[in-house]
């Protein structure tokens, strides 16, 4: 990193701009999100190929409307517009936006009007138009001068415009959403046809460049890594023992809340397959003692990080000329964390490893992987030699299963849930279902509910099944397993976990809901 091309994402808000990112860098293209209000040199300091203005939830007329540096039309870079960006390229421009007579909001037909690089064999994809997705209460009703328009929908006549003199383009719908099939066509078109670009964004010149940038900057001295036993921070441990050798110090905490056995399992696994230079440590009294009687997952996801922080640095302390602290963070987990980059972007929720670390520890942080999203971690194990089953491992959270434990957290709640957990692996597995899915697992609710066993009556607790789709955590929709295997585990569940009389599936996308329940 920095490879030798990149593309700017300017975010203006949108839930969207990672998405946007996510799609370029299919393309072999690496992507860069930086704030709409992104200073002209820092833009201009990256030498991007080309720039990509995201949609945003505000009205480009609006007072307090998001406003970027209109140096960038300047810059002799293609630029393209998404809604939003579309609206803001066409009123610094010279062109007009008014709201709208009829909102556009889901599947639309675009109709393409006039031939251009942007869309260049797109019209032949269907016939009668092409279904595209829109987001928009606004639109354009005057181009700037020099535009052309290039495709409409019933309701929008200007769905697409263009001057392709300047390279500058703008859509109003949405082409990296899934919704909008054409999407990945129109963004390769720009980024190859428009840019220029050459698409040297992979895995194995990512090893390099990261390799070189982490030596240069630990040089002699230690590393301490927060092991966790997931695949983020086994590609950090991989990567870095690659680069500093000896010198990397992984300790991996039990914190009472690790599924079941999961602790001796990856003392075991991780000393045999990868020969780390490992410190476990078992803690897990410490920290359901400061879980006792708290039920707010805000508060629970900030006792575990400031827990693990204050065990970690501990044991750190006991490692001679520690410097750098590594981490597994990636994208989604600081795009969940903080407003993006500064920007409009709500927080979702916090990530212990994100912004959790007090200065009082005294490293200076190492995260090779904080600009990369879960599968392309997953590309880069395999080109690290990882065996596949670390690389497809499902997503843990860092908090554990004290955020799949909807209210108090207990050593005997945790016990349940263990158990739960293990049935829904063994049979997602069993079933053929593992590397289907993206993620799934148990959920123990603070419901009691009535079940009749053995003819008597009980009273016992609701365990939520969660299984869903996904490619990078971003998005993600609920799988659609086989009622069979849905019986299956449910009966198991029944049977075999005490206290538990009840399991129902979580049958929600995200968005609205987000993966993990809490």
């Amino acid at each position: 990193m920095p490879p030798t091309e990149t593309v700017v994402v300017l975010d203006f808000g949108s839930q969207y701009a990672q998405l946007i990112a996510r799609r370029v860098r299919e393309q072999k293209v690496f992507a860069r999100i930086l704030p709409y209000s992104a200073p002209l040199a820092d833009i201009a300091a990256l030498n991007p190929v080309g720039i990509i203005l995201s949609g945003g939830p505000a009205n480009v007329y609006a007072d307090n409307a998001p406003q970027g540096d209109a140096g960038i039309f300047t810059l002799g870079v293609p630029i393209l517009g998404i809604c939003y960006g579309c609206q803001w390229l066409c009123e610094e421009l010279g062109g007009t936006v008014q709201r709208a007579a009829r909102r556009e909001f889901g599947a639309a037909t675009l109709t393409i009007t006039a031939p251009d690089e942007l869309l260049d064999g797109l019209a032949t994809a269907t016939d009668g138009g092409l279904p595209v997705w829109m987001s928009h209460g606004d639109q354009i009703v005057k181009l700037p001068a020099g535009f052309k328009t290039l495709a409409q929908t019933a309701t929008c006549p200007h769905a697409a415009m263009a001057q392709p003199e300047k390279k500058f383009y703008g859509v109003q719908f949405h082409p990296e959403v899934a919704h909008t099939p054409c999407g990945k066509d129109l963004l390769h078109n720009f980024l190859y046809r428009i840019c220029g670009a050459q698409g040297n964004w992979e895995m194995r010149s990512f090893v390099e460049d990261a390799v070189a940038a982490a030596r240069e900057k630990i040089g002699g001295a230690n590393v301490v890594l927060a092991l966790s036993g997931g695949v983020d921070s086994t590609v950090v441990a991989l990567l870095l023992q690659r680069t500093v050798g000896a010198r990397l110090h992984c300790i991996f905490v039990d914190n009472g809340v690790l599924r079941k056995n999961e602790y001796a399992k990856v003392v075991e696994n991780y000393r045999r397959d990868f020969q780390l230079n490992l410190i476990p440590v078992s803690a897990g009294k410490i920290f359901l003692d400061r879980l006792a009687g708290v039920a707010d997952p805000e508060t629970k996801r900030k006792i575990i990080g400031h827990t693990f922080i204050d065990i970690f640095a501990e044991e750190a302390r006991k490692i001679a000329d520690c410097k750098f602290l590594a981490q597994g963070t990636l994208y989604p987990d600081v795009i969940e964390s903080v407003a993006a980059h500064g920007g409009p972007t709500a927080v979702i929720k916090s990530h212990h490893n994100v912004g959790g670390l007090p200065e009082k520890l005294g490293f200076e942080l190492v995260e090779p992987l904080r600009w990369l999203f879960k599968d392309e971690v997953r590309a880069l194990g395999a080109e690290l030699g990882m065996p596949e089953a670390s690389i497809w491992r499902h997503p843990f959270p860092g908090p554990g299963l004290a955020v799949r434990i909807v209210g108090e957290v207990t050593a005997a709640r945790v016990a349940v849930l263990q158990e739960a957990d293990e049935i829904v692996m063994q049979e997602i597995q069993a079933a053929g279902w593992y590397r289907k899915v993206w993620q799934a697992f148990a959920v123990l609710l603070p419901v009691a509910s009535v079940g009749v066993m053995g003819d008597e009556r009980t009273y016992e607790n609701t365990v939520a099944l969660r299984v869903v789709d996904s490619l990078d955590g971003m998005t993600a929709d609920w799988s659609r397993l086989p009622y069979d295997l849905l019986a299956k585990i449910s009966g198991r569940i029944i049977n075999e976990v005490r206290g538990v009389n009840r399991v129902v599936y979580d049958i929600s996308s995200k968005p609205p809901s987000t993966i993990e329940w809490e």
